[in-house]
Formats: structure tokens, sequence, C-alpha cells
């Protein structure tokens, strides 16, 4: 019951982004889970701000040719979604990697036609399940993980010791609906 709870928060969170409650709920989330990030508050912000600029940047040049999303953890920035030709998947990761802090650019972008509204709903509910797990195991700090999906691919981000990347791909491959896992983890000791 608390896995389809948790599911269901999660899932609703991201369909109702801009209603000020959840704006005001995240607030007080962010500040949780940034007592509990392995990464520094500076970075944290960084991140965030990477991901703005970067998504920024990406739209403002390459408009509707393409749908790309740009996610950034411990200043390593993750490109996932669609551009038609390898062209510009290659520019597209040159603009990204330009943006100030950026440590190093995983380019995942297929080359494919941008995704349906229905395709990227589904990716939203596969995040919120595997987060939901993530939340309800008791060998892995889903505080510690970012979750990100692309045509059903699991993208797992964070800094986790050994044991927590294993255990975190292990429940995102066995959570429904996912095709594969990809682990973008940064180890600690």
């Amino acid at each position: 019951m608390r896995l389809v709870f948790s599911t269901l928060l999660l899932a609703f969170a991201a369909l109702t982004q801009g209603c000020a409650p959840v704006v005001v709920g995240t607030a007080v989330g962010t500040t949780a889970v940034v007592a509990t990030d392995r990464r520094t508050t500076g970075i944290f912000v960084e991140d965030q701000n990477i991901e703005l600029k970067a998504q920024s940047r990406i739209n403002e040049r390459f408009r509707d040719q393409v749908n790309v999303s740009a996610t950034s953890f411990n200043r390593l920035l993750l490109l996932t979604g669609e551009a038609p030709n390898e062209s510009l998947k290659t520019e597209i990761a040159s603009v990204a990697r330009s943006v100030e802090s950026v440590r190093d650019v995983v380019n995942e972008i297929q080359i494919a036609a941008p995704s349906s509204y229905g395709a990227r709903s589904n990716d939203a509910y596969l995040t919120s399940k595997v987060k939901a797990r993530l939340l309800d195991a008791k060998t892995v700090t889903a505080n510690h993980i970012k979750v990100v999906t692309e045509s059903g691919t699991v993208y797992l981000m964070g800094l986790v010791k050994q044991e927590e990347g294993k255990e975190a791909a292990d429940i995102a491959s066995t959570t429904g609906g996912v095709r594969k896992v990809v682990k973008v983890f940064e180890y600690t000791n």
C-alpha cells in the first residue's frame, strides 16, 4: 500500500507543477533533500543553475527541432531526448558543454523524431514508480539518487557507494515497464 501511495503522490506532484501548494511543498521538500544530499549546498544549487542554463540555451538554439532534457548531478550533465540527426546531437552536446561549471556531458540523445506526449507521460510514470520503489528500499537512500526516464530507459545519477548503485539498478531494472537501466553514478568510498 505504501508503494502505491508513494507512486500516486509522485505522479500527482509531477502533474501539478504549476500549483502554488505544490511549489511551497517542493520548497520545504527541497530543504529536506539538501540536508540529506551528499553534495554540498553550493553544488546542489549549481546543479539547478546548470540545468536551467543548459535547457534554456538548447531551447533557444534548436527550438522545435529537438526534444532534449538536461539533468545535472554534481556538475555532470546528462542529455536525454531526441534529435533528428547526429550533427544536431553533437551540436547540442557542444552547447551544453559551454555552460559554466559543467564538468562533463553524458550525451544519451537518441536519433529519432520527438517523442509523443503519451510516451513522455509514460516516462514520468516510470520515473515515479522507480522513485517510489527506491523510497521503500531499506538498502538505498532515495535522496542520493536522481532518476530520469526517456523512452523506457531509466538513467540513475548520484554519488553512491558501489553496493547502493547496484541495489538501485536492480530495483529500477525490476520495475514493470522499464526496458533498460543506465548507471551514470559517481562512486564514493
